[in-house]
């Protein structure tokens, strides 16, 4: 479909042409960040990740980014090589190394390092580990609500790949995000293991019933930070807000479903499997939750 979008979209900017990439304790021009083939999260997508989003100078809820992160590190048993302190001071030497403020968007990575040989036991990783910071500028530009399509791609067992992880193995995700894609989509809904609706390929789903905000239990998904501030918004302001399980025929009917997610903050849904969401467009709940956040972003990065 040509006019496909993302939620991760956002406008050009060419001064990401020039930016700086933190690399091993090193600044690098980004023409010349690299990393081995032999990296772990080349070879094997052995390695973990967050996404952070600067305003006025701060990174938004930054304590609970680093205690996602370095949760994930203890689940891998993957030694990041330093404290939460370390990894802040390199992400602040980042974003001062290219002279951002504002409309920011970082990816941190650390994979196990460098292995020794092309296999896969994590003993092999002898070097490392590797951590990579990219900051750019990012004003996301996202020109309508996200059309969806329910995909037979699940997120599954916390015994097979904990949907909880910000891992570097999204193979699931990317093929769900292509089978959505040639269903004329823009990006896949995912149930879970049970049937239940679960989450998209790239961000947490909400649905609005009758004046009530539902989100699927949790159990399934990654563990979302704006997702939880969303949630806690709605508990602050008097919004019924409910973590259950419902199904696709409750999402069908619903009056506005939005996404959540630290990169568009809350997106609104148009469509799902070709069934008009409520308007399509962004419904009342939804923006007052919109302004909810972005007074709450306001407050934390004041």
């Amino acid at each position: 479909m040509t006019d496909s979008i993302t939620t991760h979209q956002a406008a050009d900017d060419a001064r990401n042409e020039a930016i700086v990439i933190y690399v091993n304790g090193k600044l690098t021009p980004r023409a010349e960040a690299k990393v081995s083939v032999y990296d772990s999260g080349f070879m094997l997508g052995d390695g973990i990740w967050e996404g952070l989003r600067l305003y006025n100078g701060k990174w938004a809820f930054l304590a609970e980014h680093m205690d996602r992160l370095f949760e994930a590190s203890l689940a891998l048993d993957l030694d990041i090589g330093m404290d939460r302190a370390g990894v802040i001071a390199a992400l602040e030497a980042t974003r001062q190394a290219n002279g951002m403020q504002s409309n920011t968007h970082a990816r941190l990575m650390i994979t196990r390092g460098v292995k020794s040989k092309p296999f896969q036991h994590p003993s092999l990783s002898q070097s490392g580990p590797t951590m990579v910071i990219i900051c750019e500028h990012s004003t996301p530009s996202i020109p309508r609500p996200i059309r969806l399509a329910t995909v037979p791609h699940m997120r599954g067992l916390p015994m097979t790949q904990d949907p909880k992880l910000n891992s570097h193995s999204k193979l699931n995700c990317v093929l769900a995000c292509i089978a959505a894609e040639k269903a004329g989509a823009d990006e896949a809904l995912m149930l879970d293991v049970n049937g239940f609706v679960n989450t998209t390929n790239a961000c947490n789903f909400f649905i609005v019933r009758k004046g009530e905000v539902w989100t699927s239990t949790g159990d399934y998904c990654i563990n979302g930070i704006t997702r939880q501030k969303v949630i806690d918004l709605c508990r602050a302001d008097g919004i019924p807000v409910f973590e259950r399980n419902f199904s696709l025929v409750d999402t069908y009917g619903a009056d506005e479903a939005f996404l959540t997610g630290t990169f568009g903050a809350q997106t609104p849904v148009a469509s799902l499997d070709g069934r008009t969401i409520g308007s399509g467009e962004l419904g009342p709940v939804t923006k007052r939750l919109r302004t909810l956040y972005k007074a709450l972003i306001e407050k934390e990065t004041a």
